[in-house]
């Protein structure tokens, strides 16, 4: 069963400006992505679809292949990250008459990516027969006790009902976790709904878990990366 690791890295991100190739604890941070992609030996290819020459640059440096760069249509804002999968499968099947069975779309900015949870995401993507199998965590605070700004300055909860439940009888919700999306090639192919009974979820602890969106949430990333990288034998 052929497996291939899909990275999406464009080059025009404006919150955090390049993004993907920003040193993070003193290296690309998409250099982790791809050594930890390469290190869990899960993959016949690892490969970076981007529409830049300095990500592609350094993809290759840390070892993955970019065999292609990716078209101007599909490197903007708006562009999801399905469309980038399918558009790589759609050119190896094209380009290089190659058929993939199964694939892991992975960020580029996924430092506390984890050999450990890709592998037990492809056991359960193909133990529960689903169509994909995605990096999730827990909310720290009950959702169902969230709060609204009121437009007219003052606060309201947004589910009056259960401000006064204890927060032990309400039910854990999840969140996306942003690292990593496990699929069939045809489920990617089809345009499957990823956020349906198709998938099943690979759950993360929350301290390996950081969205980074702006540079707050790189700042904050960074300590915890110091902090779980000082406590590793």
């Amino acid at each position: 069963m052929k497996s291939i690791a899909v990275i999406p890295a464009r080059g025009g991100s404006k919150r955090i400006p390049h993004k993907n190739i920003k040193l993070f604890a003193g290296k690309p941070i998409i250099g982790y992505s791809i050594e930890t992609a390469l290190r869990s030996k899960l993959f016949d290819r690892v490969i970076v679809s981007t529409d830049d020459e300095d990500i592609a640059k350094i993809a290759k440096y840390f070892g993955a292949e970019v065999p292609f760069f990716r078209p101007i249509e599909l490197a903007d804002d708006f562009t999801g990250t399905n469309d980038v999968v399918k558009h790589c499968l759609c050119w190896l099947r094209d380009t290089e008459k190659s058929a993939i069975d199964l694939v892991c779309c992975i960020y580029a900015t996924a430092p506390f990516l984890d050999e450990y949870y890709l592998c037990q995401g492809r056991n359960i993507l193909q133990e529960t027969g689903r169509s994909f199998a995605f990096s999730v965590t827990s909310f720290a605070f009950p959702v169902q006790r969230a709060l609204l700004l009121n437009k007219d300055g003052y606060i309201e909860a947004m589910h009056p009902e259960n401000i006064a439940v204890r927060s032990q009888d309400l039910e854990p919700a999840y969140h996306d976790a942003g690292q990593f999306y496990w699929g069939t090639a045809e489920a990617f192919l089809q345009k499957k709904i990823m956020y349906s009974p198709a998938s099943a979820p690979v759950i993360l602890p929350r301290y390996l878990v950081q969205d980074i969106d702006t540079e707050e949430d790189w700042h904050q990333a960074e300590l915890m990366f110091r902090v779980i990288s000082s406590r590793k034998p």
